[in-house]
């Protein structure tokens, strides 16, 4: 018979190591997937989801059960990669002479006629990949949070620590610099 979360927990707290795993095994999935959108390498990914099951299982006592077990997770994982981004923010500018044919192509595409530029997904999701990897941490977090992974402001704010005017401050601030961003990517590839 399958133990309930709430029961693996206090196996857990009550020192059964063991009964974590299966913790591991059901979230890994979306520990993983939160991890890959702030990490480029695999390794990286890797690293950053090891430091959240360690988190996890240490910080396991201050798992209250007032929300579910995931949403406690799924915090700590977000928390997690923004110290991962803020560690990692040097030398995170890309030189755009290294755009892809497919990239170079799109924004010829983008310039001329923004409207009909959204035939290669691919290479858009690539330019943008590289746009926020020059963000800061704070920026990048949050235009992830709110634009790729489609949350709340009262949800970013719940996950962060942050409160709602920050990361309405934090959103309009990131895209603004992404702005700047697209401007020069376009400046130093048509002069």
């Amino acid at each position: 018979m399958e133990r309930t979360e709430a029961e693996l927990i206090a196996a857990v707290l009550q020192g059964d190591a063991a009964s974590f795993e299966p913790l591991v095994q059901k979230y890994s999935p979306r520990v993983f997937a939160t991890a890959r959108r702030y990490a480029r390498r695999e390794s990286e990914v890797e690293d950053i989801a090891q430091e959240v099951w360690l988190k996890a299982y240490h910080k396991l006592s201050s798992f209250r059960g007032d929300a579910p077990f995931e949403h406690w997770l799924m915090k700590l994982a977000v928390r997690t990669c923004y110290d991962f981004l803020r560690a990692h923010q040097r030398n995170r500018e890309a030189a755009f002479s290294e755009l892809s044919e497919a990239e170079d192509d799109w924004l010829d595409r983008f310039a001329a006629q923004p409207e009909s530029a959204s035939a290669d997904a691919d290479a858009a999701k690539l330019l943008v990949e590289k746009v926020l990897a020059q963000l800061p941490p704070p920026a990048r977090l949050v235009i992830t949070l709110l634009e790729i992974e489609e949350r709340s402001v009262k949800e970013i704010s719940e996950l962060t620590g942050w409160s709602v005017p920050l990361v309405k401050v934090r959103a309009f601030r990131a895209r603004a610099e992404m702005r700047k961003i697209l401007a020069r990517i376009a400046r130093d590839k048509y002069l």
